[in-house]
């Protein structure tokens, strides 16, 4: 099946869009009825703690809080019968009976975990992944949860930036399709109905481009690029439909994401008329102290006043909005303004009307970590991978082989889900030997951990903070390369599992590093000297600098942390039952001094003539300008070829279209997936052009010797940009247009639009 995807969001992208949203009779009612007091509690959203939090504050009293309506949500609880109480003590023992929003981190799945976003966002299917998020939702909603954290948006070309493993990586077209896609998942065409549940878009905003790729750390951008680059996705996310916005830690033109008027106001509501609720992430509202903008009662105000509705475990509002109400800093009317905003998402998902919708006990019986959920799970994991080199004909490898099966993440279920899966189950993943004993039963596998993730001690106590991710062995280092070797004297072929733990990627676990740990590069190094066929089966949650382990006699497949069916997925693939179709979402560096590096690079005054050093122009002593691996690129098993790549015509007009067209070609001997992309380069503009952006793309299937035409219609829309007065235009002017298998790719031809 042929799936398209083209710039259709840009036809409404970041215009002008003030309405006046219809008052909700019930709200206004309930509204009529409460006391400043009993407003201020709706805004007010805990965690009674005991799941993963992002700091270390865990709310205190929380039943007597909500009993005394001091409660709008809470997050963090889990279950039809745990929740159920809470929505009792909100319903029945407060003077109103508001129910609670039930929140939850819902990032790659539920029970039934998904490969980490970075990783689906690789298979380029949208289709896909809006099942993936379909599943979590009624995964989640089964468990009595209404409200998910997620998706996170946040553009990110930094890989030393942990969280680049919760999002799709560095290009803001394929963001805002992935945005969209997993907005319809979980909210699908109605709230109301029990198994949908409201989606966050995170994190608002900029996020991604923290400075020098530390967690939580300093923003700044000019509004172009932010325009052109950075908010495209948040958009997206918004016209899908999500309900609910998080403010992001880090600050966006020098004020705080969660106390900034011009973002969450000015930009969000006023430009883009977002008509539902802003939450706060966690206690950044307090963090804004240590931001330098005054203390607790100051910032609160100043958040509210800027556009908060929803204050995440920190309780400033809580404590400090009434007095703020006395004192003339805060009106009451803004308070009910971001009461109202939290009551109407509680009416479109029905609690109003059946405050128990979502807690059903049968349901976790049926609707959690079903064959059906865990078979998409494999689905999406395989999907995911990518085939960064191939070496001789190492792979697919036959089901009858001789395999020595290494490395520290071979034989390991704790590493398996990646990065923020707190609702998953280690236990319940499928290893790596595991599912090569499950796909190849006739298969002679031989076992050895032959290093440890790390040897570094210090460096596995920050890791290991959620549980044992790095194990340390009590072997020696000697002794388990030793054992490695010797199984793989007696295979025909080496499997080593090797790269990053779980939450050496993620929410605070930057890394300067971005290698493969010198433990494993040791056991790499001395598999590739025995002159055997090696694949490297790598694991992380960020694109790494594998620069030696490219120049190696090896193959390589990515398969970052594939979720509850890893093993499986990754057999599969190995052994040639599914052919490797994914592409990255985000270059790989050739060192960390590139970074950042992507693709869609503007060219300078002075630009290099070729990769080839050259004095005076922009570029490296000691390194190439361009990625070790760049944005789109992905092998397979056969071999895809593009020939009469042209555009219809030569001019398009203002009202008109032109069609861009390849013809693809299987000339290998699998059968095979390949994403056919397109970019365009305006050669001549206003504001300098990147060399290229991604335009659209279709993942086609192609029978061995098959061809397909692939065309892309192309309007004006598609060619808009925002110019320095931040109006989204296009110029007329010649274009280049690309088509091919990566960003990696030489202009096929150009044409004109006239307008």
């Amino acid at each position: 099946m042929k799936k398209v995807y083209l710039s259709l969001l840009c036809f409404t992208l970041f215009g002008i869009s003030i309405q006046a949203q219809e008052r909700i009779p019930e709200v206004e009612e309930i509204l009529s009825k409460m006391t400043l007091e009993e407003k201020i509690g709706q805004l007010n959203l805990v965690t009674p703690g005991g799941g993963v939090a992002t700091g270390a504050v865990v709310s205190k009293n929380v039943e007597d809080k909500i009993k005394e309506g001091k409660v709008g949500g809470l997050f963090g609880v889990s279950g039809p019968d745990k929740i159920r109480i809470a929505q009792e003590y909100a319903v029945n023992d407060t003077r109103l009976g508001i129910p609670l929003l039930i929140g939850s981190d819902v990032i790659h799945g539920y029970k039934t975990t998904f490969p980490i976003p970075l990783g689906t966002a690789s298979s380029w299917d949208m289709d896909l992944i809006k099942q993936t998020a379909q599943v979590a939702a009624t995964e989640a909603t089964a468990d009595g949860i209404n409200w998910n954290f997620s998706p996170m948006v946040d553009i990110a070309r930094d890989p030393r930036w942990g969280r680049i493993a919760e999002g799709a990586g560095e290009d803001p077209y394929l963001g805002s399709q992935i945005a969209k896609a997993m907005v319809e998942g979980y909210q699908g065409e109605d709230l109301a109905l029990p198994n949908t549940m409201i989606s966050t878009v995170k994190h608002f905003a900029l996020y991604g481009a923290a400075e020098g790729g530390r967690d939580y750390n300093t923003t700044d951008m000019s509004r172009l690029r932010m325009f052109n680059e950075y908010l495209p996705p948040y958009k997206a996310a918004l016209d899908a439909g999500a309900a609910s916005v998080m403010s992001s830690f880090n600050d966006v033109d020098g004020i705080p994401a969660s106390g900034n008027k011009w973002l969450l106001t000015e930009l969000l509501r006023d430009r883009w008329g977002f008509d539902g609720f802003v939450v706060s992430d966690y206690t950044s509202v307090n963090e804004m102290i240590a931001h330098g903008l005054g203390d607790l009662q100051a910032v609160a105000a100043l958040s509210l006043k800027a556009g908060l509705d929803m204050d995440m475990v920190g309780e400033g509002f809580l404590t400090t909005l009434g007095k703020s109400v006395k004192e003339g800093k805060v009106s009451e009317e803004e308070i009910t303004t971001a009461a109202r905003r939290i009551l109407e998402a509680k009416h479109k998902l029905g609690l109003f009307e059946d405050p128990y919708k979502y807690l059903d006990s049968k349901r976790p019986e049926t609707d959690i970590l079903t064959q059906e959920h865990r078979d998409l799970a494999r689905k999406a994991a395989r999907g995911s991978f990518v085939l960064l080199k191939k070496h001789q004909d190492a792979l697919p490898i036959s089901k009858s082989a001789k395999i020595a099966l290494v490395g520290p993440l071979a034989d390991n279920k704790n590493n398996m889900l990646g990065t923020w899966a707190p609702t998953g189950d280690p236990s319940l993943s499928v290893s790596i030997l595991e599912g090569f004993k499950n796909v190849a039963p006739e298969a002679t596998i031989s076992y050895a951990k032959g290093a440890n993730i790390s040897n570094d001690t210090s460096f596995a106590k920050k890791v290991n903070v959620f549980g044992p991710l790095i194990m340390i062995s009590e072997k020696s280092a000697e002794s388990m390369l030793e054992e490695a070797l010797a199984v793989a004297e007696k295979s025909d072929i080496i499997i080593a599992a090797v790269g990053e733990a779980t939450e050496m990627s993620g929410e605070a676990a930057s890394r300067t590093d971005i290698k493969i740990p010198e433990s494993q590069k040791k056991l790499i190094r001395d598999l590739a000297a025995t002159g055997k066929p090696v694949v490297l089966v790598l694991m992380s949650g960020r694109p790494l600098d594998i620069s030696e382990e490219m120049d190696l006699p090896v193959s390589i497949l990515q398969v970052w942390h594939p979720g509850v069916e890893a093993g499986n997925a990754i057999a599969d693939v190995v052994f040639g039952d599914y052919n490797p179709s994914g592409k990255i979402t985000a270059s790989w560096p050739r060192n960390v001094g590139q970074i950042p590096v992507y693709y869609s690079v503007k060219t300078t005054g002075r630009p290099a003539p070729s990769e080839d050093f050259a004095k005076f122009k922009t570029n490296y002593l000691d390194a190439k300008n361009s990625a070790l691996i760049p944005f789109g690129y992905g092998l397979s098993y056969t071999t895809f070829e593009y020939s009469d790549v042209k555009a219809d015509q030569k001019e398009l007009s203002k009202d008109g279209t032109i069609s861009l067209k390849a013809k693809v070609t299987n000339a290998g001997n699998y059968d095979g997936e390949e994403v056919v992309q397109l970019y365009i380069h305006d050669k001549v503009r206003s504001v300098t052009p990147p060399v290229k952006e991604l335009k659209g793309f279709q993942k086609i299937s192609l029978k061995k010797g098959e061809s397909k035409t692939v065309t892309f219609e192309i309007t004006e829309e598609d060619l808009k940009f925002y110019n320095s007065q931040l109006e989204f235009v296009a110029e007329p002017g010649e274009f280049e247009f690309f088509i091919g298998g990566s960003s990696a790719i030489e202009a096929a031809g150009s044409f004109n639009l006239k307008i």
